[in-house]
């Protein structure tokens, strides 16, 4: 059989498939004499209890099945049943009563409009999609209320919690019960003891995916265009699209929510399963081209119905920004709940939002203030005259003629920066890595840049950017599938066969999601010599390290593998040390903290020194009751003793010796003595100080990343270029000379011995090693994603070869099965 390489290598660990029948995943509840069985995915718990309770969650789905239905029957309403010649007074209609023109009057009778509507084909098409798409909404509605009724059995009999209660609960209240549950009654039958991590991964099983090709720059997001120059477009219904084609709908790369299907994870067969995917992209891209019509009706009439009161109520919301689609799956963590992430961005939003405003034009500030000078001279003229005479009002277009001068004074006023802010783009971009947690490294030291300003509003786009590819994303997303998605087929296949493990009691989930540093760390981000990953196992910008940060405090409990251990040790110790130098020097000179502004800001110790004097997160936090904690003295006194929480098992048990101010609730009872709020606010208490904690360690890590990188090439997302286009350059007269098709993101094979396959090893690590010394050096250079990498000698590079796969197709598929709790693994 033909020999393939790839540049995705099969993970080398000791792991097995996972025994026979564990992709059922029920649980059991005992209750009383009777064992009760619920087979629902994690997914649900957390959803169920994002939504707040039952009830909440069953008025969310009626309302958007009731909301659905007033779209469609109010737009064919309006648009045939309605006499718009009476409504604008172009026609006379005879009074018998009364000469005032009443709304009714404006209505057809109901027999000329149901002949209206019977007449025009396309309102009847409308609605028959509209009816078809409403009755699979209403038959998923009852499969969910069933499921979510065998939940809320789950949390009543099994967690102990009333649907009441549900709000007052933390999300790790909640998975600290599962988990005590689980050892206690074994709902889980196929694992005697479940972790945080396999809670999460059952949760965000496909998120973590779409978390790694986004960061591997796998999906077609990123475009060049000739006016707009680098654009990204990633919209929810490209987003839906993804996901209905690799996990869930018909044709599917996974054949149920917990496992991948058996052919994709065998490698003989990847050009035929290649091939098949791009067909099925194709349909589905065709679909779309077809839909496009009444896709693109529905997201401009759902819009209008949904912002038209917005924009007339607050004008300048639509110079407002959100975190965008694309940069919400940039700077999510693997492993990262939703609410946490939100939480994570909606800290950083008003840093980001003067960021931006950093940036205001001069001259379209000038333009801006005499425009509004102009419309506010002819409104107060307009007022004055209404309040003298209000028949004034009664003059055509005079109350539009308001509206749209007050709308434009209020857009007007958003281009108008306040003259007594002090911008310090610098402090700022620090301010917001603090909470974002990635940057490109060329950010910093360029945050007065255009340049930079334009590369964070791909993260940080305005509200009306946003609408905008919306309402555009109908029209693009079915050439994006058909010309952009189909040339990644066989790369996407590959991605899912490599990068896919078996965890035991959770089902097929992806690699880096583990947060193995070992297998996926990056040597230039604080892993030198613990990684075994090539340069195309290494997740870029940091995400492997930085995830199992911010796992680790997050989960205080969670015992991770033995190599992560050693990384989060050892971490610990050199922030713990830096923060003991803060503590010792600076807060003895100054209790104020005033000296640190003038520390260099390349060192560490003053990143520390700088949040240690306020956080933003708890500078925020006001406890208004007797006993309560004072957050920035605190951070000020304790913020360095605080970095002795990085360890697994001490975190909560440091958080409650070193604040008894703060009681601290039980993970699964509430004290008699405490209420539902003091829960909430003693919870609410460890999120900032955890949040505080992570962005301590963020700005470290970034900080020691830039001096070991500093002078080299950056490998982050604005550089990266399609890997279609780096594989022509690089394998060109290689494929021409080896007659069968490779993967655009598959490397050459190397056939040199001695310092061949020694530079072959250093780049396997992503980095040179000194003979001499023995000492590792890392070494970037410019990366081209998922395709190669751009090197002076580009043919001159080998890669390290893959094992022969010519019998796969007969043996069983070699996935991996991980056991959090004991990984049989290499040490350092």
């Amino acid at each position: 059989m033909a020999h393939f390489d790839t540049e995705y290598q099969r993970l080398e660990a000791s792991y097995s498939d996972s025994p026979p029948g564990e992709e059922n995943l029920l649980v059991h509840v005992p209750e009383g004499s009777k064992c009760k069985m619920y087979s629902r995915p994690h997914i649900d718990f957390y959803n169920l209890h994002q939504k707040n309770g039952f009830t909440c969650m069953l008025l969310g789905e009626i309302f958007e099945l009731v909301q659905l239905v007033f779209v469609v029957a109010f737009t064919v309403f309006l648009a045939n049943c309605v006499d718009y010649d009476i409504l604008f007074a172009n026609k006379f209609v005879n009074h018998t009563d009364s000469s005032k023109v009443t709304l009714p009057d404006a209505f057809l009778p109901v027999d000329v409009c149901s002949a209206r509507i019977h007449d025009n084909v396309f309102v009847i098409f409308i609605l028959i999609i509209s009816g078809v798409f409403w009755l699979h909404r209403l038959v998923k509605f009852i499969y969910n209320i069933c499921c979510y009724w065998e939940i809320r059995s789950f949390y009543i009999n099994a967690l102990k919690m009333t649907m009441a209660d549900i709000p007052y609960f933390t999300w790790q209240e909640v998975q600290a019960r599962i988990i005590e549950i689980q050892k206690e009654h074994q709902i889980c039958i196929h694992k005697k003891e479940l972790t945080e991590l396999d809670i999460y991964h059952r949760i965000l099983r496909f998120k973590n995916y779409m978390v790694a090709m986004v960061n591997k720059s796998l999906l077609p997001v990123r475009f060049r265009l000739p006016l707009l120059g680098d654009t990204v477009f990633y919209t929810r219904g490209l987003k839906y699209n993804f996901e209905l084609i690799f996990f869930w709908g018909p044709g599917s790369l996974f054949e149920n929510e917990w496992s991948l299907k058996p052919e994709y994870k065998r490698g003989g067969n990847r050009l035929e399963l290649a091939d098949r995917l791009s067909s099925r992209i194709l349909w589905i891209g065709i679909a779309n081209l077809l839909l496009c019509p009444v896709i693109l009706i529905w997201q401009i009439l759902y819009a209008f119905f949904s912002y038209t009161e917005v924009i007339k109520r607050e004008p300048g919301s639509l110079g407002a920004r959100c975190w965008s689609l694309y940069g919400r799956f940039y700077l999510r963590h693997f492993n990262e709940l939703d609410h946490e992430l939100m939480s994570r961005l909606s800290k950083g939003y008003k840093a980001s939002s003067k960021y931006m405003n950093c940036f205001m034009s001069p001259l379209l500030t000038v333009v801006a203030k005499n425009v509004a000078f102009f419309a506010g001279s002819i409104l107060a003229v307009l007022i004055a005259l209404t309040i003298y005479d209000e028949d004034v009002l009664a003059v055509e277009h005079v109350l539009s003629s308001i509206t749209l001068l007050g709308v434009c004074i209020t857009i007007c006023r958003s281009f108008i920066p306040d003259k007594h802010m002090v911008y310090c783009p610098e402090q700022l971009l620090k301010v917001i890595l603090a909470h974002i947690h990635y940057m490109p490294d060329h950010w910093q030291g360029n945050a007065h840049r255009y340049e930079t300003r334009d590369e964070f509003a791909q993260l940080f786009q305005y509200k009306a950017v946003f609408i905008l590819e919306e309402l555009l994303s109908p029209v693009i997303t079915p050439f994006i599938l058909i010309f952009c998605l189909r040339r990644k087929s066989l790369e996407i296949i590959d991605f899912f066969r490599n990068f896919t493990v078996d965890v035991v009691g959770v089902g097929d989930t992806c690699s880096f999601a583990q947060m193995d540093v070992r297998q996926h760390g990056h040597p230039a981000w604080m892993s030198a010599g613990k990684t075994e990953a090539s340069i195309y196992q290494q997740a870029e910008d940091g995400k492997t390290e930085l995830s199992l940060m911010h796992f680790a405090i997050t989960n205080p409990h969670w015992q991770p593998p033995r190599e992560s251990t050693h990384f989060i040790s050892l971490l610990k110790e050199k922030v713990h040390r830096e923060a003991a130098a803060v503590q010792q020097g600076v807060i003895a000179e100054n209790p104020a903290f005033t000296s640190t502004h003038s520390q260099s800001d390349s060192e560490p110790r003053s990143l520390i020194a700088n949040l240690l004097m306020g956080p933003p997160s708890l500078a925020s936090l006001h406890l208004g009751r007797e006993g309560s904690i004072n957050p920035v003295s605190i951070g000020v006194s304790e913020g360095a003793s605080a970095l002795h929480s990085i360890s697994p098992v001490s975190t909560s048990l440091h958080l409650r010796g070193s604040y008894p101010s703060a009681r601290l609730t039980d993970a699964r009872t509430i004290s008699s003595g405490s209420s539902a709020w003091e829960g909430q606010l003693t919870s609410m208490i460890l999120s900032e100080y955890a949040s505080t904690e992570m962005s301590i360690h963020a700005l470290y890590m970034h900080e020691m990343h830039k001096q070991q990188s500093r002078g080299e090439v950056s490998r982050h997302t604005w550089h990266r270029q399609e890997s279609d286009e780096s594989s022509e350059s690089v394998n060109e007269d290689i494929e021409a000379a080896r007659n069968f098709p490779r993967s655009s993101t598959f490397p050459t094979t190397s056939h040199q011995e001695g310092p061949a396959q020694q530079s072959s090893s250093q780049r396997r690590y992503g980095g040179a090693s000194d003979p001499v010394s023995g000492s590792f050096r890392a070494q970037r250079t410019p990366r081209m994603p998922m395709g190669g990498w751009s090197e002076e000698n580009q043919m001159g590079r080998h890669h390290d070869p893959v094992p022969e796969e010519g019998s796969e197709d007969e043996l069983p598929p070699q996935i991996h099965k991980v056991q959090h709790a004991s990984v049989n693994m290499k040490q350092w």
